[in-house]
């Protein structure tokens, strides 16, 4: 289904009422998302909240669901009356139905995000890394996707490193909260890493309990982790100048996330891992200077498998739509001409308009 564009779309505005109950409803988690959205720029930043609402309350409402409801049915009604263009009455709802008017946000996209939900209310199960990724591209590759179309969008190749970087980070979440998975019955750790460590994955299920084996297939995960990080860095200098502070941000935050929970033993069983806010004050400064030198690549890796199709939905929705890329997918001989054109053209204009100036 196709947005409903009204003629002149209402702005998004941050001091709107809406948003600022999306601000209050994610103070109270996400706390990764609010220091490095600090280094976005209010154009995004105030998308980018109205998008983290809505996830959250998605996922929240599937996980709280009790015997009876059918939240999946009831967030794709909600979806549907947010393309339509005639939200229902909930503060994140209105919040993203501006956001998909002002950005004309690929719906499949979120319909991703809700498969992701989906197999969780299913209890799926994942037996390699592959089917790790493809749970991962669902809940977070999509969000990375997101995020990297409303501050752009940029070149498919830029939108792959997003998803990326979203797997990334959903990995290490998973790496993270091993004990809490399994108290709640879920298992995201890949089985046959499980079995090729010596670990029954059922028995494990059973009594969950931290030992050499459980840390050495957590460390395997945040290498995995750690490697789409390194694959997906450089993509950060192709976003626009005003937004890579931040990307660069949450990916060091959350790297440091690994990076301490190795410290501490890689433990995740019994205990959560967090980064502290004096920690992440400094990683914040840190990604500002950073991101200065943070360069492309000739090399353009293939895109992670459970990403394509991400990026092709994002790929044909572009020619449905007509969005430009932020900046043109050229070779650098062709991004020069195009930058000569464009300043030929304006200075064009500009000499128009002198001209019929009167004397």
């Amino acid at each position: 289904m196709q947005p409903l564009a009204p003629s002149s779309p209402a702005e998004l505005n941050f001091d709107s009422q809406d948003l600022q109950a999306c601000v209050a409803m994610m103070q109270g988690g996400s706390k990764t998302f609010f220091a490095a959205s600090r280094l976005l720029p209010p154009r995004v930043r105030t998308a980018a909240i109205a998008l983290y609402a809505f996830c959250r309350v998605a996922d929240d409402l599937v996980d709280e669901a009790v015997a009876g409801d059918t939240p999946l049915d009831a967030l794709q009604n909600r979806l549907d009356a947010i393309y339509a263009g005639t939200p229902q009455d909930h503060v994140e709802d209105h919040a993203l139905s501006l956001v998909v008017q002002q950005y004309k946000l690929p719906r499949h996209l979120l319909d991703a995000l809700i498969e992701g939900f989906a197999w969780d209310a299913g209890g799926r199960t994942y037996d390699s890394i592959e089917d790790v990724h493809a749970y991962a591209a669902r809940v977070a590759g999509s969000v990375g996707a997101m995020m990297s179309w409303i501050m752009g969008p940029q070149s498919m190749d830029t939108l792959a490193r997003a998803c990326e970087r979203g797997v990334a980070m959903q990995l290490t979440n998973i790496a993270r909260d091993v004990g809490h998975d399994a108290s709640i019955g879920r298992l995201y750790l890949p089985r046959r890493w499980l079995i090729e460590a010596g670990v029954n994955p059922q028995a494990w299920m059973a009594a969950p309990v931290f030992t050499p084996a459980i840390a050495q297939v957590i460390e395997r995960l945040l290498e995995e982790a750690d490697r789409l990080y390194q694959q997906a860095h450089s993509g950060i200098a192709a976003l626009p100048p005003d937004c890579r502070a931040a990307i660069c941000a949450a990916s060091m935050i959350y790297g440091e996330i690994g990076h301490q929970l190795r410290r501490e033993g890689l433990d995740s069983v019994n205990k959560r891992t967090v980064v502290s806010t004096t920690r992440k004050l400094m990683l914040l400064a840190s990604a500002w200077t950073q991101v200065h030198w943070i360069r492309l690549t000739d090399h353009h890796p293939a895109p992670l498998p459970a990403i394509t199709y991400l990026v092709q939905g994002c790929q044909d929705a572009t020619q449905q739509t007509g969005n430009k890329a932020y900046f043109p997918n050229r070779a650098m001989p062709q991004r020069v001409a195009w930058m000569l054109d464009l300043f030929e053209r304006r200075e064009n204009e500009r000499l128009d308009r002198n001209a019929m100036r009167p004397s």
